[in-house]
């Protein structure tokens, strides 16, 4: 896919084996657009296949993650390259190769929830607000919010929350296992660093291999899961003779 011309929508920065992804829409809350979607789409495509990156880390520019949906996009008939672009890069972002952050601050709403779903670990600041709204505008989630959502806080707690549109706080989040953590405000980025370092400091191959083999767990029952794992499905990392005679504490 080519790049689209409106690249700045999201910007790509590539340091240390990180990529970080930032939606651009400051002004807008980073509510997400279908030109905003194709320009995160043709980055996702790219570092499916960039074996310099270890790592991507997803965030928003300005005082918030992603408010949702741009509801003035879907009333002017903005429309996505194809049906379903927008799932579907929802589970390009859930297959990457590398793991995932999800840097969360402000709003993490609906369609920006459901983006933010599609990450490995979200981290979120204590500023940040996290809800499905989906009823109160009276539309049906269609990006994955149905699966992702009780796969994280169980099937009861994913009806609360999306029968009631209620937001919740990013403690409140961490306690139903909604977020993995929350830090202050100030603490956000040197905490998304740390948990970075340490995920860039273990083998890339190994951290890939276990994203493969997590997601084929899902697709089978488990007695067949146990014993493909076993038949060793994707090889072993490149770099395992390496790590084992390196000297060690």
């Amino acid at each position: 896919m080519a790049a689209p011309e409106l690249e700045p929508l999201v910007k790509r920065d590539d340091r240390d084996g990180v990529a970080t992804l930032t939606l651009n829409r400051p002004d807008k809350l980073n509510a997400l657009t279908p030109a905003l979607f194709a320009v995160l789409r043709h980055h996702i495509d790219d570092l499916g296949h960039d074996d310099s990156i270890g790592l991507v880390v997803l965030a928003g520019a300005g005082r918030s993650f992603c408010a949702g949906h741009d509801l003035s996009s879907i009333a002017a008939g903005d429309v996505a390259p194809s049906m379903h672009f927008e799932p579907e890069t929802v589970d390009a972002l859930e297959l990457l190769p590398q793991p995932t952050i999800a840097r969360l601050q402000g709003h993490c709403l609906t369609g920006g929830l459901e983006l933010a779903l599609g990450c490995d670990v979200l981290i979120a600041a204590e500023s940040t607000l996290l809800g499905d709204t989906h009823g109160r505008w009276g539309l049906a989630p269609i990006w994955g919010m149905s699966i992702r959502l009780p796969e994280r806080v169980g099937i009861a707690t994913a009806k609360e929350l999306m029968l009631t549109s209620r937001q919740i706080s990013a403690s409140e989040a961490a306690a139903i296992g909604l977020v993995d953590r929350w830090v202050p405000d100030a603490e956000l980025d040197r905490a998304v660093a740390a948990l970075g370092a340490e995920i860039l400091a273990n083998s890339w191959g190994t951290n890939r291999i276990v994203k493969r083999l997590l997601a084929d767990s899902r697709e089978l029952p488990r007695s067949e899961a146990l014993a493909r794992e076993r038949r060793l499905p994707h090889g072993l990392p490149d770099d395992m003779a390496e790590r084992m005679s390196a000297p060690r504490l």
